[in-house]
């Protein structure tokens, strides 16, 4: 693994000379990882295949705003979002025009997932809102949808690949996870400004802390905000009667990052391990003078009390970044076998692993966190890289950047 990973280097770019798409914020490959999808700042959508490097479809106006975050539902069908508050479907065989547009959110959408096994899709925006869409029942005029969950300062949201596990990044450094997740109930957080949490490290680690973030963006700025911290777990009065933890129960943490144990911190990127065996992020210092990525296991086991959740995070790794492009949200991800971390790093990317021989993370957990071993440097960008991802088939990978450049790195031996 370490010398297929050591061997990628820099192959194709990717480079529109007509330069109208602006910065690029979110790349996605098709499940077979025939076509690679781009999501750019000014309403485009690129479609290129990612083999021969060939542009196939440019989506003009795909929408009125940023493009924000792309997500494929199969080979053929995939989802966008944007700042102009809609999310649409598309279909790959008829891309002249949309399948449908979803309307709902009452600001910039910034995140799709989608539950395979419901074939519910589900988004989240900066209107703090998380919608559920019954694509089941889509029709030209849209899908049902209910608005499944509510919180401030929302940023990112994402599913663990069994939907046992519904996560939320805040900018105001919380992380909430859903447990027993049941995508057909509704809840809502009403008092997210006295929102008490519970730092990962242990469980008797009572904190209190402010944090104001200020703006930030993936082409957007995040919320501020101004929240007190210590230990709870928010469940149901019904629940707590009954003595079991729910379908939905909720917990609040604040993730440890390292240096930042007296600041506030902003989660400004969430992954899942694709084995759902741990989280990662991004988190940026409220004073953007330090950025970190970090790594947090999955800790099941019985609940402490009867109406604690079951779960809780131990940071296992963490690796210091570049704090270059200020203001701009960078989208790291997870290797398809888990392996290996793909983070921008100033104008390029860094191949990170667990450890040297990049093992699997369940056999390296450090009794201490740890730092992530570079595997490899890549820089074929003139700009910031904002985004990352792994082709889900092939032994490469993808970047883009903010001037608009998509550079493909693979093996060369």
């Amino acid at each position: 693994m370490t010398s297929l990973y050591g061997s990628i280097h820099p192959a194709d770019s990717v480079y529109l000379s007509t330069r109208t798409h602006g910065a690029v914020f979110n790349l996605e490959y098709s499940p077979d990882g025939s076509v690679l999808t781009v999501a750019c700042e000014q309403t485009e959508v690129l479609l290129f295949d990612p083999i021969s490097s060939k542009h196939i479809k440019t989506l003009s106006e795909a929408h009125e705003d940023c493009v924000n975050n792309i997500r494929f539902l199969d080979n053929r069908l995939f989802a966008t979002c944007s700042d102009d508050t809609t999310i649409a479907l598309w279909d790959l065989r008829k891309l002249n025009t949309k399948v449908c547009t979803l309307h709902g959110h009452t600001s910039w959408v910034k995140n799709i997932e989608y539950d395979t096994n419901t074939r519910l899709l589900v988004t989240s925006g900066f209107d703090g809102n998380v919608i559920i869409w019954d694509t089941n029942r889509c029709t030209e005029d849209g899908c049902p949808h209910k608005k499944f969950f509510h919180t401030r300062f929302l940023m990112r949201m994402r599913l663990t690949p069994d939907c046992s596990k519904m996560l939320i990044s805040t900018s105001s450094g919380y992380l909430l996870i859903l447990h027993d997740l049941d995508l057909t109930k509704s809840l809502e957080v009403g008092s997210y400004p006295i929102l008490r949490a519970r730092r990962t490290t242990s469980s008797s680690d009572l904190t209190t802390s402010s944090s104001s973030s200020g703006p930030r963006v993936s082409g957007s700025p995040c919320h501020h905000s101004d929240s007190n911290s210590s230990s709870e777990k928010h469940m149901s009065r019904a629940s707590q009667r009954e003595g079991v933890s729910p379908r939905n129960s909720l917990e609040v943490l604040t993730p440890e990052v390292p240096g930042e144990r007296d600041r506030g911190n902003c989660i400004t990127s969430l992954q899942l391990h694709p084995k759902g065996w741990a989280t990662l992020l991004r988190c940026s210092s409220n004073t953007d003078d330090q950025e970190w990525t970090c790594v947090y296991e999955f800790q099941e086991g019985a609940p402490v009390r009867p109406v604690s959740p079951r779960c809780s995070l131990r940071l296992t790794h963490y690796i210091e970044e570049a704090n270059v492009g200020r203001g701009y949200i960078k989208e790291l991800c997870f290797s398809p076998d888990g392996r290996m971390i793909s983070s921008p790093h100033g104008y390029g990317i860094r191949l990170l692993g667990f450890d040297k021989q990049c093992s699997e993370l369940v056999d390296c957990l450090p009794k201490e966190a740890s730092p992530l071993r570079v595997i490899r440097s890549l820089y074929s960008h003139n700009d910031v890289v904002l985004t990352t991802k792994f082709s889900p088939t092939h032994c490469q990978i993808a970047s883009g950047c903010l001037s608009g450049r998509v550079s493909l790195y693979q093996p060369k031996f």
